[in-house]
């Protein structure tokens, strides 16, 4: 069953954020809105391969595009991220549940390891 939180667009999203070299790209514009060349150069990848991942970014919406003179100028859109971080907050529940229940089992063990050894 497909989870409700997970909608065409925010498939778009994870999909966008599958690729390391993108996720490396919104890493880099966290810091700033920077021109396309400046974020080719970032990588050891050619610059029409930065421009198909710029691409797949923008329909992803993931960034926006602004033209300036003869450049163009690409910044974070965090937006879609709310949808990434309302799925992963299911398995933050998880974990943490998960992690609390492995402590207290661990705990136990070692109190009665602890009263064998005494």
């Amino acid at each position: 069953m497909r989870n409700r939180l997970v909608t065409s667009s925010s498939a778009a999203t994870f999909s966008a954020l599958a690729d390391p070299t993108r996720r490396a790209v919104l890493d880099l514009l966290r810091q700033g809105s920077r021109p396309a060349g400046q974020i080719a150069r970032s990588f050891p990848v050619s610059r029409p391969a930065i421009s198909k991942h710029l691409r797949l970014l923008r329909r992803a919406h993931l960034v926006q595009e602004r033209k300036q003179g003869r450049q163009r100028f690409y910044h974070l859109n965090p937006e879609p991220l709310k949808a990434v971080d309302s799925w992963l907050e299911q398995y933050r529940v998880f974990w943490s549940a998960n992690l609390a229940s492995l402590k207290a089992f661990v705990e136990t063990e070692y109190a009665k390891e602890k009263k064998r050894s005494t």
